[in-house]
């Protein structure tokens, strides 16, 4: 199975987006500087996953 480069990107910035506003959310209000904490986490995570190339795939048959 393929997994396309955007589609891990887009995976991994909802999973640190949403682990950040689990967090930012604790005591029903989100501040300001949390919401730049769910900004750079969700913006870190595309980064970081679109840079890493994805695996190479073994050749059929082995």
């Amino acid at each position: 199975m393929k997994i396309s480069r955007i589609a891990k990107a887009i995976v991994s910035g909802v999973a640190a987006g949403s682990a950040a506003a689990v967090t930012a959310v604790q005591d029903s209000v989100v501040t300001t500087g949390e919401g730049v904490t769910i900004a750079l986490a969700v913006l870190g995570a595309w980064g970081i996953t679109w840079a890493v190339p994805n695996k190479p795939q073994p050749p059929a048959g082995v």
